[in-house]
């Protein structure tokens, strides 16, 4: 596509580098902000350049923070002997959006996949041993995608933290096998977690 103007060319393709938008979105994006003041387009750059130069992840848990340790877990209200799993940020939010869940998170960075090469070594696993081992952990819920990635990261995450006599359940398949739990809806997601059953009894299944 030809545009008049090399900074909207370079501007749409910027645009285009993010997941789900295509050329014609990158476009309207770009004009949209074209029409606006002066000072709310710099603004929205500021705030953009402000979260990726001061966002930081949680020492404890890896979820995004504005400090070294995130306010889920520096929460004394919070369950600190309850840690549920997830793959990412998005499933954290996903979760907190139910309400129903009171402990804490641990946060991946993604899930055990050979196709893509991703092992385990690049995930947050060995932190979640350590706070296994060092801390007051009494379940671990594994709150993955139920996908043949998810159920290969739950059960390498389970051997790991089998030697160490923790609780570990898995939530309910109320979410479908092979749906991702970010887009699961809120209702269906609170069910699977308060109705989470031993991981043991998926692998008998």
């Amino acid at each position: 596509m030809n545009y008049p103007s090399k900074h909207i060319a370079d501007s749409v393709a910027e645009f285009k580098k993010l997941p789900g938008i295509g050329e014609k979105t990158a476009l309207r994006l770009v004009l949209h902000l074209l029409k606006q003041e002066t000072a709310k387009v710099e603004q929205f750059s500021s705030v953009i350049s402000a979260m990726r130069l001061g966002i930081k992840f949680c020492s404890i848990c890896h979820n995004v923070s504005d400090a070294d340790i995130c306010s889920i877990c520096s929460n004394t209200m919070r369950d600190q002997s309850m840690v549920c799993v997830v793959e990412s940020l998005r499933e954290v939010i996903a979760i907190e959006n139910t309400g129903v869940y009171q402990g804490t998170y641990h946060v991946l960075g993604g899930l055990i996949s050979p196709i893509d090469g991703v092992g385990p070594d690049e995930l947050n696993i060995n932190s979640l041993v350590k706070r296994i081992q060092f801390g007051e952990v009494r379940e671990v819920i594994m709150a993955l995608s139920p996908t043949m990635d998810g159920d290969t990261t739950i059960f390498y995450v389970s051997k790991k933290i089998q030697p160490y006599n923790i609780k570990v359940t898995s939530i309910a398949r109320g979410v479908s096998f092979g749906g991702e739990l970010e887009y699961t809806d809120e209702l269906t997601l609170a069910r699977s977690i308060a109705t989470r059953l031993p991981y043991e009894s998926y692998l008998v299944k």
